[in-house]
C-alpha cells in the first residue's frame, strides 16, 4: 500500500492549482481559443490535461492554505499573469480588425456589418474578412503551439509566487498606441489610393459640376476600394508575420523569457 501523508497531498494540490489558474486565464482570454466559438467546458478540458502535463514539472510551488490570506493572493496573481498575456494577444487580432474598420469607412463599406461570432459584436465585414485571415494564418503557422511554449516557460522565469510589477502593466498600456500605428500602416496604402480616386471625383465635380457625384462616386468608390483590398490580401502574409514575431517576443518579454 501507497502511504501518502496530508502534507504532501496539500502540495501536489497546491502545485497542481496554481498551473491550473495561470493556463486556464490564458485558454479564457487568449484569441480563437479564448472566443465564444469554442465552449466553456472545452476550454477549461484543455487547461486541465496542459495542467497534468505540466505541474510535475515546474519548481517547487509554495503549499496551498485556502484560509489564508496570502492563497487568494497568489491566485490572483496567477489570473493576471495568464489575463496579461492573454491580452498581449488579442492586440495582435485587433491590429487587423481596426486596418479593416479603417479600410471600410474610406471604401464607403462602414455601413455594412456583420455579427462576430467570436466576440458577439458587430463589426465591419472588412474587419471580418481580416480577423478570418488572421485566425487562419495563426493556426497554419503554429502561433497557438508558440503560445502553449511560451506558457509553460513561464512557469520557470515567472515562477509562482513572484508577479508583474508596475512597469510589465505600464509597458503593457503603451502597446495600445503599437496597436494604433500598426493599424494605421496596414490601411495607409488603402487609405492613400481612395484619397486620390476620393480628388479624382473632386476635379471632375468641378469640370463638369452637372454630374451627379453621388451616383457616380460612391459605385466607383467601391469598386476600386475592392480591387485595392484585392491587391492588398497579397501581401497580407508578410505583413502578419512581421507583427506576430513582435507580439510573441513582447510575451516572452512580459514573462521575462529569454
Amino acid at each position: 500500500m501507497f502511504e501518502y501523508s496530508l502534507d504532501e497531498l496539500a502540495r501536489t494540490i497546491s502545485s497542481y492549482t496554481w498551473v491550473l489558474f495561470r493556463v486556464a486565464s490564458v485558454f479564457m482570454t487568449m484569441p480563437v481559443f479564448g472566443t465564444q466559438l469554442l465552449p466553456a467546458r472545452v476550454r477549461l478540458f484543455m487547461a486541465m490535461i496542459l495542467t497534468l502535463l505540466v505541474a510535475p514539472q515546474i519548481p517547487l510551488a509554495p503549499e496551498l492554505d485556502p484560509l489564508s490570506l496570502g492563497t487568494w493572493v497568489v491566485i490572483a496573481e496567477q489570473i493576471l499573469i495568464g489575463a496579461a498575456m492573454g491580452f498581449m494577444l488579442q492586440l495582435l487580432f485587433q491590429i487587423h480588425v481596426l486596418a479593416g474598420q479603417i479600410i471600410a469607412m474610406q471604401m464607403g463599406l462602414g455601413f455594412a456589418s456583420m455579427n462576430d461570432p467570436s466576440m458577439g459584436i458587430s463589426v465591419a465585414v472588412v474587419g471580418q474578412v481580416f480577423t478570418m485571415l488572421v485566425t487562419l494564418l495563426f493556426l497554419t503557422l503554429n502561433g497557438h503551439l508558440v503560445v502553449i511554449e511560451v506558457l509553460v516557460e513561464s512557469f520557470t522565469t515567472l515562477p509562482i509566487g513572484e508577479t508583474l510589477g508596475a512597469a510589465d502593466f505600464y509597458t503593457l498600456v503603451l502597446r495600445f498606441s503599437w496597436v494604433l500605428a500598426a493599424a494605421l500602416l496596414i490601411g495607409l496604402p488603402a487609405i492613400i489610393a481612395l484619397l486620390i480616386v476620393n480628388l479624382s471625383f473632386g476635379v471632375m465635380m468641378r469640370a463638369a459640376p452637372q454630374l451627379n457625384i453621388f451616383s457616380i462616386g460612391f459605385p466607383l468608390t467601391l469598386v476600386f476600394g475592392l480591387f485595392i483590398l484585392w491587391v492588398m490580401l497579397g501581401n497580407v502574409g508578410a505583413e502578419y508575420q512581421a507583427l506576430a514575431a513582435e507580439s510573441l517576443v513582447w510575451l516572452r518579454e512580459l514573462v521575462r523569457a529569454s
